[in-house]
């Protein structure tokens, strides 16, 4: 591992460093490209799928923790996994912010990427991209959050 990961390891929460780990040696086996930077409020470090430009997921620091920001291009091949996930994660995903260009186009920057619609629990949400899915790191969220990534990869791999 090189030194800018290691940086940012020492600043993941001692309780998360083995899953956070985990996540990363998943996502390189699964041949994601590792990217990291750093920002205002700590490192940034992405995994981008191979042979294309998305971004798979991002690990970002927050006041309130650690989060995986999940950017899922299939989730509506998996949804159902969304009726799963613990309570609290899903107060998170119905708290994030509505995708203004899914509502109306003109309301947005035009080079946002448009959010996600999908739906969780029998109701229909349209989220922001860059906070739909974004679940804090917790001993109650990890499994989920590794099943996630599991159900995207799974997906896009069905694309070929």
């Amino acid at each position: 591992m090189d030194e800018k990961f290691n940086l940012f390891m020492e600043t993941v929460d001692e309780r998360f460093r083995d899953f956070v780990n985990q996540i990363h040696e998943y996502l390189t086996k699964k041949d994601c490209k590792r990217d990291i930077k750093t920002a205002k409020s700590g490192y940034v470090v992405s995994y981008i799928l191979n042979g294309s430009k998305k971004t798979l997921a991002t690990f970002v620091s927050r006041k309130t923790g650690m989060k995986l920001r999940i950017y899922p291009e299939h989730i509506n091949t998996y949804q159902s996994f969304l009726d799963t996930l613990p309570q609290k994660l899903k107060k998170e995903i119905k708290k994030a912010s509505v995708c203004k260009r899914l509502i109306n186009p003109n309301d947005c920057n035009p080079k946002c990427v448009m959010g996600y619609t999908f739906e969780m629990d029998g109701e229909q949400y349209q989220k922001c991209r860059y906070m739909a899915f974004q679940p804090t790191l917790s001993e109650e969220n990890n499994p989920y959050i590794k099943q996630f990534l599991e159900n995207e990869l799974s997906a896009g791999n069905n694309d070929d």
